[in-house]
Order: C-alpha cells, then structure tokens, then sequence
C-alpha cells in the first residue's frame, strides 16, 4: 500500500472511532503545592469531545482520498 492510502485509511479508521466513542479522555497532573522538597500533586481526568460533523468529515475525506488514490 502507497503513503496515500495508509493516510485514507488512517483518515476513515479515526472517523469512525469518533463517531463510536464521542472522543476521549486523559490525564494531566499537576503540582497542587510545595513546601520545601515535599510537593502535592493533582491528577485531573479531561475529556476532549469529538464533534459529529468532524467524525464524519473524516470518514467521508479518507473515502475521497482512497478513491483518489485507486484512480492513479
């Protein structure tokens, strides 16, 4: 398989997760205090949503890409 159609099916493979999952989440630490050589840190969980249209417009570009790509 060419570059191209790895990254179409990348494109269509990362839409379709978006449109199953809604997003995703991670976690991020941070340093609360410190006093001295003790520090208290924070771990906060965010999400990130993935917006409809943007699943798919990814689904529908790798798609375009691909039939791109079969046409050369």
């Amino acid at each position: 398989m060419g570059g191209i159609r790895i990254i179409a099916v990348i494109l269509i493979v990362a839409g379709v997760l978006g449109l199953v999952y809604g997003g995703f989440s991670y976690t991020k630490e941070n340093t609360a205090a410190k006093v001295g050589p003790i520090e208290l840190k924070v771990e906060e969980t965010k999400r990130v949503n993935v917006p409809l249209w943007a699943g798919i417009a990814a689904i529908v570009g790798g798609g375009l890409v691909l039939l791109g790509a079969a046409r050369k």
